[in-house]
């Protein structure tokens, strides 16, 4: 999300009258080069920006600094066009670390009675013993309707927001709800296979999650450009993997994707969907951070959520794939 191209003026509403969000975005990025400094290819994009917010905002008054100008990593970048104040039109209020902690939190609590509401939707039935005297349970959904009814608005919020970030705000805790009730069908279904897979994956969703604040705290990872286009593209690759295996599975009730086996091969490659919806963490952790330093907009605390709230329920449905082959084996 740091350098995410959805980010742009039209996308934030605004009329051109006035240093817009993502110009102030765009020069705020300039200050991200290796070892705390300004990238030189980074910098002529960011000057750019910053030419264009000061000549709206009469901003570059003698002693500010200018995009190419080194600074410590973590200082916030004085040459933007709302240094000094918030953006214009915000009514004084801007996006904090604390704003979204908050957002993202509320979103936590939607979704844990999101998932209250899912898991009571699945019937479950005893339908025998195995030889290790074990109960053999079974499980079905109520209503197929709730699934993926739940699903596809979830989903319709999810892109709406991603491109239009003023509305995040509104649509943040209806899609919180709604995804809660997916996970809350989706974890139920696991647990009837494999008892205590559900409270696994929280725990190993909250250690992954605390290890990544943790590295990027320290700076031991950090969002440079190089390491952003990795992780983005790697992102994509994931997603048009499953994309493909869905789309056959469509016309072949046989097809069984390879990275969905229990063997070495698909745990493996779960192993590595992991690590890589953790490492989203560190763009989702580095945007907040820059956010907050650079005055953007206050609404930009639900969006900043958002984003951060999509990468973990990403990464919990992960771990518990990866926890299900395991048990398998």
């Amino acid at each position: 999300m740091s350098r995410n191209p959805i980010l742009n003026d039209k996308a934030f509403g605004v009329d051109g009258n006035g240093p817009s969000p993502s110009q102030e975005w765009a020069a705020a990025q300039g200050q991200a080069g290796p070892g705390g400094g300004f990238g030189q290819a980074s910098a002529a994009g960011a000057d750019a920006a910053w030419q264009r917010g000061a000549a709206q905002s009469g901003f570059g008054q003698p002693g500010a600094t200018q995009p190419g100008t080194a600074a410590p990593y973590g200082t916030p970048y004085q040459g933007a066009p709302t240094a000094g104040g918030p953006i214009v039109g915000t009514g004084g209020r801007v996006m904090t670390i604390g704003g979204v902690s908050a957002a993202a939190l509320l979103m936590l609590v939607f979704i844990i009675v999101g998932a209250f509401v899912g898991w009571s939707q699945v019937s479950v039935q005893e339908i025998g013993r195995a030889l290790d005297g074990s109960i053999v349970r079974s499980a079905e959904l109520n209503s197929p309707l709730v699934f993926f009814g739940s699903l596809i608005a979830a989903f319709a919020l999810a892109i709406a927001t991603a491109f239009m970030p003023k509305i995040a705000r509104f649509t943040s805790l209806p899609y919180a709800f709604l995804e809660g009730v997916v996970l809350g069908l989706i974890s139920h279904l696991y647990e009837v296979d494999s008892s205590g897979i559900v409270l696994q994956a929280i725990l190993g969703t909250f250690a992954v999650f605390s290890i990544m604040l943790l590295l990027y705290g320290l700076r031991v990872l950090r969002a440079t450009p190089k390491f952003v286009k990795g992780v983005i593209a790697a992102t994509f690759g994931v997603m048009a993997m499953y994309m493909i295996g869905w789309i056959i599975s469509m016309f072949s009730s046989s097809f069984v994707p390879f990275w969905a086996s229990s063997g070495v091969m698909g745990i493996g490659i779960s192993v590595v969907i992991v690590v890589i919806a953790a490492l989203n963490l560190i763009i989702d952790f580095d945007f907040i951070e820059r956010g907050s330093q650079n005055n953007l907009p206050a609404y930009m605390d639900w969006y900043a959520a958002f984003g951060l709230i999509v990468t973990l329920v990403w990464l919990y449905l992960e771990m518990l794939r990866l926890l299900s082959k395991l048990r398998s084996n």
